[in-house]
């Protein structure tokens, strides 16, 4: 038997790489009993855990409306390409991860826990980056008692199609990673499976106020189990990912 708390997840983006890999680790958690994943079409999986809420995410705030949850996840993101346009990518990757951190506090979430870049600043001259800070200062807004922000750096794992240059930094940046080190260490490639148990790490640490996580802490968060109860924080303490 098991005293763990009874959690439920909001997840979006359950059908992306890392999104994937979190909708399998909150299915295997023993602290989250439900998982409502909000998709644009059927996530044609099933599961006693799972109620698949199918939205338009241009109104996305009003279809979750009377949902509730514990923690929410964000892993919303696309690419230039696959957007079509920088237009486009900005909706995907900041308005609506903002809807969907909106919702999440609408629905109760004390947490969001939300995947951006490593490198990610609003004032950055590179766009990608750029929009990723944005997005940062955005979901910061909202107001969530715990918010958790990681930024890896290349993502490695396989796609349901894999680019050129993906199959390429799948299998290099392996060999490039040991040279990573220092302040380097955060552009490291990362499994997309390790970025998500670093998401769920990221729910259960229990801290209150915004972290950000590269490389280093994420492997740290993914490497953590299920606490039965939270150990006090104290607010002034950095994590090991760094407090702001």
């Amino acid at each position: 038997m098991t005293d763990l708390p009874s959690r439920i997840a909001l997840l979006a983006g359950s059908t992306g790489l890392v999104g994937g890999h979190v909708l399998d680790a909150l299915l295997d958690a023993p602290d989250f009993s439900r998982v409502y994943a909000v998709t644009r079409r059927p996530l044609g999986r099933e599961h006693v855990r799972i109620a698949n809420r199918i939205v338009q995410f241009d109104r996305l705030e009003a279809q979750l409306k009377g949902t509730v949850c514990t923690d929410a996840f964000c892993c919303l993101g696309t690419t230039i390409a696959e957007a079509g346009s920088q237009q486009e990518f900005r909706r995907v990757d900041v308005d609506y991860v903002v809807a969907f951190a909106r919702a999440a506090k609408a629905a109760q979430a004390q947490r969001l826990v939300v995947l951006s870049s490593v490198g990610a600043d609003a004032r950055s001259k590179n766009f990608y980056l750029r929009v990723k800070g944005e997005m940062e200062e955005a979901v910061s807004a909202v107001g969530f008692p715990s918010l958790d922000i990681l930024q890896p750096g290349l993502l490695l794992g396989w796609r349901r199609q894999m680019r050129p240059l993906e199959l390429a930094a799948r299998v290099f940046m392996p060999l490039v990673n040991p040279f990573l080190v220092g302040a380097r260490e955060p552009y490291r490639g990362i499994a997309a499976r390790t970025v998500a148990a670093a998401m769920l790490g990221a729910a259960r640490s229990g801290r209150r106020g915004t972290y950000r996580y590269t490389y280093g802490p994420m492997c740290a968060l993914a490497a953590s189990r299920p606490v039965r109860s939270a150990p006090p924080t104290d607010p002034k303490r950095d994590a090991a990912g760094g407090r702001t």
